[in-house]
């Protein structure tokens, strides 16, 4: 199973244009860095500013964050960049003629809108400057 870690690529492109800022880092720069290409990149940078959390200028290297790294939470970077608002998802290809296959989706939609509450809510408390700040700390391989 493929996961997606479009999240994680926004997190690393917000913290590497923090931490590298007086570099202006380019597209190519920190898809080298994500082992990434640089068009995914760009869409994502453009996901990231269509949000208000990122500042670019069309042809010019310059990214930078729209506001204070401790003024962006985890779960904005979520919001700016999941197509589904959902991190759970029910098989919706179930028997309606079995006692499972015809409620599991009603009771699992209940179960996943906890997880999905619980979730945003920790991602609130979580800042762009708290994972900026762990990232300086663990300073390893560098």
């Amino acid at each position: 199973m493929k996961y997606p870690h479009r999240l994680s690529d926004a997190v690393h492109i917000l913290s590497y244009i923090e931490i590298f800022k007086d570099e202006n880092p380019s597209s190519a720069i920190m898809a080298a860095s994500m082992e990434s290409n640089p068009s995914l990149v760009r869409r994502i940078m453009s996901q990231l500013s269509n949000a208000d959390l990122l500042i670019t200028s069309p042809g010019k290297v310059s990214p930078k964050l729209s506001r204070q790294p401790s003024d962006i939470s985890l779960l904005d970077i979520y919001r700016a960049v999941d197509e589904s608002g959902s991190l759970l998802h029910v098989d919706e290809d179930t028997n309606p003629n079995c006692l499972v296959g015809a409620n599991i989706q009603d009771v699992l939609e209940s179960k996943y809108a906890q997880v999905q509450a619980a979730s945003e809510r920790e991602m609130s408390l979580i800042s762009l400057d708290d994972i900026i700040s762990d990232i300086r700390v663990n300073k390893s391989n560098v």
